[in-house]
């Protein structure tokens, strides 16, 4: 079981108590105006804001919400403009960690970033220490009950998709980058309900912890996943199936 899978899977999980409680809103706020500010805000035109907008409605974001997180990336009304900064350092046993934030303040969000890594047995390193390690890929969650594997594969490499792992309760599907639209698109021809799809990194190779390693590690995906300026954590470590939390 890779770090990447077991990681995202709790982050599914974890995902849908935070929508419950508003708190992922912030972070999809972020997404929007920055994909919006970048490549302005036609749908059609800018697929970073289409799947940030389509994150903000599974997340059942107000429209209106959605709108003025878009106008404001425009410039249409008044906001604030994040800077996109990415962190590689280190984890407890040595694992990889890559952060993007998304920061009004890179002086101070430097600063936590580092005190979270050390408060949790981790480092900050230099820029190119682990990057290299992960991959951009596109990834969609089916729960295991939406369609027979088989089927599923065949869908999903019809479409241009790359791989399909059965993972407890759900199917997670890797596409290359460029084809994550229309495997996405394939899924919803078919009626086959996507749990949650994103452009995410994942690990080339990954490390084994295990113990209080596996513990820390979890506690410090989670803690920087809940720092307001942290769009996305990514980690190379390897837990055994009882060392993850139910």
């Amino acid at each position: 079981m890779s770090g990447h899978s077991k990681w995202s899977t709790i982050k599914h999980k974890k995902e849908k108590i935070d929508a419950e409680r508003g708190k992922i809103f912030t972070r999809l706020i972020r997404e929007i105006t920055t994909a919006a500010r970048q490549g302005g805000g036609d749908e059609l035109a800018n697929p970073r804001l289409r799947t940030a907008v389509l994150a903000a409605k599974a997340a059942n974001m107000p429209l209106a919400n959605i709108e003025r997180a878009v106008k404001k990336g425009t410039g249409e009304l008044p906001g604030v403009v994040y800077e996109e900064k990415t962190y590689e350092g280190y984890g407890p046993g040595g694992v990889a960690v890559l952060i993007e934030t998304q920061t009004e303040n890179t002086n101070r969000t430097t600063s936590d970033v580092r005190h979270l890594l050390s408060k949790h047995g981790g480092n900050l390193g230099e820029t190119g220490c682990v990057s290299w390690m992960f991959e951009k890929k596109g990834l969609l969650v089916v729960l295991g009950t939406a369609c027979e594997e088989d089927r599923l594969m065949e869908l999903v490499l019809e479409a241009g998709g790359e791989d399909l792992t059965r993972i407890d309760e759900v199917f997670e599907i890797i596409t290359p980058p460029e084809a994550f639209t229309q495997v996405k698109a394939a899924l919803e021809k078919q009626s086959i309900p996507v749990e949650s799809s994103e452009i995410t990194m994942i690990p080339k190779t990954t490390i084994k912890v295990t113990g209080k390693q596996a513990e820390q590690n979890l506690r410090l995906m989670e803690t920087l996943e809940e720092y307001d300026d942290v769009q996305h954590v990514y980690s190379n470590f390897d837990i055994d199936e009882q060392e993850a939390p139910a």
